[in-house]
């Protein structure tokens, strides 16, 4: 067999959109079995983007990784084999790394190409380290701990699909029992990432400035994060996409006078959110800004989050993500004029996930777990419970009087 570890990898799949295309090259030291197989896989989730991304990712560097280094069929992994690829995940060589996320194709003459600027691997660097101008370098690459879960758990879920297909007669990933080797444990929960109360204050003060300055810009502002805050979206569920266009008819009314909101979120699951009072204002002064009822019927199927200009939905999800960020951005200068440089530096870490996580941990302080945990859309009661900090805040206070000695 030839060795082709100094091959340099290219993008196998295609986007969502281009699956089904039948103009794939792949390069012939392949093995089209594997890669058939993978593909099949991959088909199954692509009704939900996120999911989808994720298992193209992993599954693509196994595939690599079988043909370019090990030079073996994934019927032909042992466990030994997943332990490998595992460590070579932890340390790719410089030549699979990438210092940015270009298209893994691009369009050429009609027809769609693999980009030579992808990687298997991308370095990412924290946001304030960005704002510093810092220089991204291949050896800041580091897979993180959720990474190596995530990675875990979709290479399980892959060989138990290809197990029901008999197309291999084991898991080798669940053969795997000392996992903790690779991943570090926590006595208890990692502290949720959120926002503390003085810094979500400044967020939605600042939101409202902005939309009383610029109403024509950021009163869209203003409802989006009132959209993460309170009923704890996701992102991805304000965009638009082929699966689900968020409509404003999804803000539904009962028989009882009581507002609903229905998405499509993680999984592609279907869940009712409970709209708070507050909520419903913020409903009523985004519709009159777009000249609209106050508030939606039944038969109202306009976008939720109109483009600014032009007509549909917004689509973009990293739009939403620099309407959000622009706003942090604001608050954080804020909060280094009011002489709050931790809370600002902290601020400046923030990512739009951190909303979600803020209003979920607000709620389940005054709301009972049962009811965060449907209107979040958590699996079981165990996830919501991870998001009550007041165990932490009483071990604090036992411990923050004791004494080193007599004369403290």
């Amino acid at each position: 067999m030839n060795n082709h570890t100094n091959c340099r990898p290219q993008p196998l799949f295609d986007s969502i959109n281009h699956l089904d295309r039948d103009d794939y090259q792949w390069p012939t030291f392949y093995y089209f079995q594997d890669i058939a197989k993978a593909l099949a896989f991959l088909k199954s989730y692509s009704g939900n983007q996120g999911t989808f991304n994720s298992y193209r990712r992993e599954i693509e560097r196994l595939i690599h990784w079988c043909t370019l280094v090990a030079q073996k069929k994934l019927k032909e992994l042992q466990r030994t084999d997943i332990e490998q690829f595992v460590k070579f995940c932890q340390s790719p060589p410089n030549s699979w790394i990438g210092l940015q996320k270009p298209p893994r194709f691009i369009e050429k003459d009609g027809l769609r190409t693999p980009n030579n600027a992808w990687r298997p691997f991308v370095v990412s660097i924290s946001k304030s380290d960005f704002r510093k101008g810092k220089e991204i370098s291949l050896k800041d690459f580091k897979l993180s701990d959720g990474a190596l879960k995530e990675l875990f758990a979709i290479l399980s879920s892959f060989y138990n699909y290809l197990l029901q297909d008999e197309y291999v007669d084991k898991n080798p990933v669940a053969l795997i029992r000392q996992k903790s080797k690779f991943i570090r444990k926590y006595q208890s929960q990692p502290k949720i990432r959120r926002l503390s109360e003085l810094q979500w204050q400044y967020v939605i003060s600042t939101a409202k400035t902005l939309a009383a300055q610029s109403p024509e810009r950021h009163e869209r502002t203003l409802f989006i994060m009132s959209l993460l805050y309170a009923m704890y979206l996701r992102i991805s569920e304000l965009a638009a996409s082929e699966r689900w266009v968020p409509q404003m008819n999804d803000f539904i009314c009962d028989s009882e006078g009581h507002w609903w909101f229905t998405t499509i979120g993680k999984g592609n699951k279907y869940r009712q959110i409970a709209v708070s009072d507050s909520m419903l204002n913020a409903v009523k002064r985004w519709r009159k800004f777009l000249q609209l009822s106050p508030l939606p019927s039944p038969a109202d199927q306009s976008p939720l989050l109109p483009r600014h200009r032009g007509n549909g939905p917004i689509k973009s999800i990293n739009y939403l993500r620099k309407i959000v960020q622009y706003c942090f951005d604001q608050a954080t200068e804020q909060l280094i004029k009011d002489g709050f440089s931790e809370d600002a530096a902290i601020l400046q870490e923030a990512t739009v996930h951190w909303l979600r996580h803020t209003g979920i941990s607000d709620d389940v302080k005054i709301r009972p777990r049962e009811h965060v945990r449907d209107d979040a859309g958590h699996s079981s009661s165990a996830i919501t419970d991870k998001y009550i900090d007041i165990e932490l805040r009483e071990r604090h206070r036992s411990a923050q009087k004791k004494s080193i000695s007599e004369q403290d």
